[in-house]
């Protein structure tokens, strides 16, 4: 019996050296928290609603269409045309009945440009045409300054003469009125102190 537990006990020995080492986790252990009963939230049974189809519907639920009135469609009493210069960008809506009056962001325009000669720019197209006593002009125009937003206004008067009549096409467009001027100011280049301009070089 001796001899037996002798070679028991050396088998085993030759196993937990063959053995893998356990790993062990390194750091702490983690506290595993005990989960309330309070905090898991019931299952909500969502119920879906359906909707009646047409067969299902009782007379009482149907809903009667209205016919469409057989009143006639009458046209826009305004012409809306954009013009733009620079940075500048003025919004006109031309009005069928008027006097010749013109409104620049809720000011006679005669007010709103201060100087003659922006004033003449504003009128030019308008003077030059029959309508100058039937039309009534009210002008939103932002961005730019203002000799930017005469040019503007001038381009969007003059593109709303030409769709009330296509005749003066020719006439504007002998005229340069209704040219879009594209030269604007070009951008600041890095290492320069403008577009171009470059810092003074000098040589010590």
């Amino acid at each position: 019996m001796d001899e037996n537990i002798h070679t028991d006990q050396s088998s085993t020995a030759d196993v937990d050296k063959t053995a893998a080492p356990i790993k062990r986790p390194r750091g702490r252990p983690r506290k595993i928290q005990p989960v309330a009963a309070h905090s898991i939230k019931p299952a909500v049974r969502r119920v879906r609603k359906t909707v009646p189809t047409a067969a299902q519907e009782t007379p009482s639920e149907t809903k009667t269409i209205a016919a469409p009135s057989s009143a006639p469609i009458t046209p826009l009493q305004y012409i809306f045309t954009v013009g733009r210069r620079k940075r500048a960008v003025a919004r006109v809506f031309c009005h069928k009945e008027g006097k010749g009056e013109i409104e620049v962001n809720g000011k006679p325009f005669d007010k709103y440009f201060a100087t003659s000669q922006l004033q003449q720019i504003v009128q030019s197209a308008l003077d030059q045409s029959p309508f100058k006593h039937s039309l009534r002009f009210v002008i939103k125009t932002n961005g730019g300054g203002t000799q930017g937003q005469a040019y503007a206004v001038r381009l969007g008067i003059t593109r709303a003469l030409v769709k009330l009549d296509e005749s003066l096409r020719p006439v504007f467009r002998a005229r340069g009125y209704l040219t879009r001027d594209p030269r604007e100011k070009e951008r600041k280049k890095p290492g320069l102190k403008k577009a171009r301009r470059a810092p003074q070089w000098q040589k010590r």
